[in-house]
């Protein structure tokens, strides 16, 4: 069946929406770990309160007021209620509800997660946790209590606190040329292979599936899988809607080819996950491509 051709900004909801985000920088010295430190504040109508998500990405740390509803992981387990969510590096989208929120988010490079956390991503990718009882993210949990002690009007106030914890944690990595060195592999459309992976980041493709499931979360063929729908996605999402054909990656054999990825990884059709890009997701496409130049998380470069 063809795919069809759909626009972006098919309706008018996203102008009915209260969204709000700040874009902040990375910490002094601690360039390259972050896919953003972000402030979102949001406002939704009870009309428009159905379920939302969000898109493959890197390992992501969240700070909310009042806690979210309705998260359903990657991994389809259905999360209760918490003030600061930790999500792992993900394959598939995280589900919540929409609904008046307060946010601040933290987006992990696989350097930053080398640099700030003492476990492998593997285990806790396409997962949800409660950063203040889950003992992998135990040194984030004192950040939680300090943005609550915190006045929620003051941007620059709360950023500063987060600044001040996260290079609290710090500390160098001996993988970091690595880490940089595959990440950039990763994102080079040119990579088509585990081998051409391992070569153009200068690891045996053995050390290479190491390091990516220590501080990436995923064996590499599986990132170059995830890459490629994402570049996909992504330039669809650039275009504002033009032919899926126009767009499919060419690492892809054929249309057929991406259409079974596409659902292997979003669990729909493209067809119908256009139909479930609602306005808070596409409120948060513009403003971070306008904001960065990038509209998806995992197409961060290293630094």
């Amino acid at each position: 069946m063809a795919l069809e051709d759909r626009t972006l900004g098919r309706d008018d909801a996203q102008n009915r929406i209260g969204y709000d985000q700040r874009f902040f920088a990375a910490p002094e010295g601690m360039d390259g770990c972050f896919t953003a430190i972000t402030r979102l504040t949001i406002t939704v109508p009870e009309a428009l309160s159905g379920q939302e998500h969000m898109q493959p990405e890197w390992a992501t740390l969240r700070f909310f007021d009042p806690p979210p509803t309705g998260l359903i992981a990657a991994n389809g387990s259905h999360f209760g209620s918490a003030r600061a969510v930790a999500s792992g590096p993900s394959t598939s989208p995280n589900y919540y509800r929409a609904q008046d929120v307060h946010c601040w988010g933290i987006g992990l490079l696989p350097l930053g997660w080398a640099r700030l956390m003492d476990c492998d991503a593997a285990p806790l990718a396409n997962g949800l946790f409660d950063i203040e009882t889950h003992p992998a993210f135990a040194a984030f949990a004192p950040l939680a209590q300090k943005l609550r002690d915190t006045p929620h009007h003051d941007d620059e106030v709360q950023y500063a606190v987060i600044c001040e914890h996260l290079q609290s944690l710090d500390r160098p990595d001996s993988d970091a040329s690595a880490i940089n060195a595959a990440h950039a592999a990763l994102l080079d459309p040119a990579t088509k292979n585990v081998g051409q992976f391992a070569e153009r980041s200068g690891l045996s493709t053995r050390t290479l599936g190491r390091l990516c499931n220590r501080f990436f979360g995923f064996p590499p063929a599986l990132l170059l899988r995830r890459q490629r729908l994402m570049r996909s996605l992504t330039q669809f999402i650039m275009t504002n809607g033009h032919r899926w054909s126009d767009t499919i990656d060419d690492s892809f054999v054929d249309q057929a080819h991406f259409v079974r990825e596409f659902r292997a990884f979003m669990k729909v059709s493209p067809n119908q996950y256009l139909g479930q890009i609602g306005p808070i997701l596409r409120a948060g496409i513009e403003s971070r491509a306008q904001a960065l130049g990038r509209p998806v998380q995992t197409m961060e470069p290293p630094a």
